[in-house]
């Protein structure tokens, strides 16, 4: 199990991690900041310049995912991202990712949600910091699932109207 999660956060944090430096520094043919929040403002995002680099970091975070490093907290950071890219861009384009649905984002948050609840397994920072068993359980699971939720409707609620 704790090899499949070393995989699986490995995988994911360093997706997460590949958008977070295009928000941040432009990298892999990202806009940087003011490229993404010229997008982000477009779609209603008040401070949009700054949102983007509150989501770049965000991202950017799941170079600690991949390590094991704070993970439900990491994993909330995630999540929260996800809620408002599929409320603010992909809802309107129903399940299917080929259509720019919401299919691939959900995925993502699941992933961040299941690991906050399972803990980041053997081979991760927390477990050698002896922190793994204060920070995983099935409540994690619950609380990040619920924060995300909530927090993302929030965000997308303080748009402007476009």
């Amino acid at each position: 199990m704790s090899l499949g999660l070393l995989f699986l956060r490995v995988i994911i944090g360093t997706v997460f991690a590949a958008h977070g430096v295009q928000k941040l520094f432009g990298w892999l043919g990202g806009g940087g900041p003011h490229g993404t929040g010229a997008w982000l403002g477009s779609m209603g995002f008040r401070w949009a310049t700054a949102v983007a680099v509150l989501v770049g970091l965000a991202e950017t975070s799941g170079i600690l995912f991949a390590g094991g490093l704070g993970t439900p907290f990491v994993a909330l950071a995630m999540a929260s991202v996800m809620v408002v890219a599929v409320g603010a861009v992909h809802w309107k384009n129903g399940f299917w990712n080929t259509g720019g649905g919401f299919e691939f984002n959900l995925s993502l948050w699941a992933v961040a949600i299941a690991v906050a609840g399972t803990g980041p397994g053997r081979y991760s920072l927390d477990n050698l910091l002896n922190w793994d068993d204060d920070i995983s359980g099935p409540w994690w699971s619950v609380g990040v699932a619920a924060v995300s939720l909530a927090g993302g409707a929030l965000v997308l609620a303080t748009r402007k109207k476009t």
